[in-house]
């Protein structure tokens, strides 16, 4: 008898590893920023925590879609083939020290079913802290993952419209972007990089831009607006997916007092693709 999905509450483990100068500056480059190289011990930028601490699956270990195959830290949720990352909220108490060692502890917080419209859905948390190994957590994640079935279409639209923000961003997202993004991440799954596959097999009708990278640019926008801001949080969530060769849109709204950055990215028809909320220091 399989062992019931929700056993694996509670399951942690904790991996170490170094970020170095060489990664923050490839993670730059594939931003498109022009921020001077960075040093040892400087800052690194927001999110460099999900270039480090990665998979290092072998070869025959891999499934069809090219992610790791089910099990181990995570639970094993084999009916539901699709796994997409739904959203994370951060928290920033530090900046992690470029070049230093670094410890992430992780805990399953918590395992859900859900009735989709098509399908069974299963949703997993996963929280992550990330410091020194003998100091204070630095950053906190709360990262959502999200199964789903082959039955459910590929891609819904999008559930609302949204207006272009006072702060606008324009990009097209190309498979050269993706890939690099890709392997930035030591991220394998061929929905980002394989149109045969993505198209032929999962249903989409191009490379799925991957839900990190959107994230990632949304907080990008708040740094090219307000390049003297210390990030204090982040929260977003994915809505619909974005692809390679569209439009997509980057918007946002300047800080309210509290210091609190709405944000949204949104397709070429205006289609609502991701939502997020950034506080910032000012």
């Amino acid at each position: 008898m399989d062992t019931p999905l929700e056993d694996w509450i509670g399951k942690s483990e904790t991996r170490e590893d170094l970020l170095t100068a060489e990664t923050v500056a490839r993670f730059l480059a594939t931003l498109d920023r022009d921020d001077p190289p960075p040093g040892e011990g400087y800052p690194a930028p927001p999110l460099s925590h999900w270039l480090v601490f990665l998979p290092c699956e072998r070869q025959s270990g891999l499934g069809p879609d090219g992610h790791a195959k089910r099990g181990g830290f995570l639970p094993p949720v084999h009916h539901l083939p699709r796994r997409m990352w739904a959203g994370s909220r951060l928290d920033f108490a530090g900046d992690l020290p470029v070049g230093a060692p670094l410890v992430r502890r992780s805990i399953i917080a918590s395992v859900k079913r859900k009735e989709g419209r098509a399908s069974e859905l299963v949703f997993v948390t996963v929280r992550h802290e990330i410091g020194r190994p003998d100091g204070p957590v630095l950053v906190t994640d709360e990262h959502d993952i999200v199964y789903r079935g082959l039955q459910q279409p590929a891609v819904t639209p999008a559930p609302e419209k949204r207006e272009p923000g006072e702060w606008h961003r324009l990009l097209v997202p190309d498979p050269v972007l993706l890939f690099r993004y890709s392997a930035l991440t030591f991220n394998g799954h061929r929905i980002h990089y394989d149109r045969p596959y993505v198209t032929d097999v999962e249903g989409y009708p191009g490379l799925v831009v991957h839900g990190p990278l959107s994230a990632t640019l949304l907080l990008d926008l708040v740094r090219r607006k307000l390049p003297a801001a210390r990030i204090k949080s982040f929260g977003f969530r994915a809505v619909s997916p974005l692809f390679d060769g569209r439009e997509m849109h980057l918007n946002g709204s300047p800080p309210d007092r509290e210091g609190k950055v709405d944000l949204w990215a949104t397709n070429a028809e205006g289609g609502l693709a991701m939502t997020a909320t950034v506080v910032v220091e000012t």
